[in-house]
């Protein structure tokens, strides 16, 4: 079975926003970019402003896609599609998650990420270090 779910590199002011998965959840304590699974006929970014509004109480805007990642969780296989996305307003509140940090680029490589996160913080980093300062 595979599931459709997007996340949010989500930046402000030159930082990331990471947050840290509950104990219930799948994959416990474990950290991730924010975001969820997709509704029937749904686009990608119209999951991910749905999913940080209801999750975190945070505004955003997607404004370029990453390179989708495919992972398999037990019996689940998922398609992670990451987006880039600037902050547009609200407060976080944490609804689901235990714990969030808003990361400089060089302190990402040091968090216990979800295994489908990996390649998304690699292509990230990539990118953002290639990029003129």
């Amino acid at each position: 079975m595979m599931v459709k779910v997007t996340c949010a590199i989500l930046e402000q002011h030159e930082r990331v926003l990471v947050t840290q998965r509950s104990q219930q959840m799948s994959q416990p304590l474990q950290w991730e970019f924010p975001g969820g699974k997709l509704e029937a006929a749904e686009t990608a970014e119209a999951a991910l402003v749905r999913e940080l509004k209801e999750e975190l109480q945070l505004d955003i805007l997607p404004r370029q896609q990453l390179s989708p990642v495919h992972h398999q969780y037990g019996d689940v296989q998922i398609e992670l599609i990451p987006f880039i996305c600037s902050y547009e307003g609200g407060a976080i509140q944490l609804s689901e998650h235990r714990a969030y940090q808003w990361a400089a680029l060089n302190e990402l490589a040091m968090y216990n990420w979800c295994a489908a996160d990996k390649p998304i913080v690699a292509e990230y980093l990539r990118l953002r270090n290639a990029a003129p300062q």
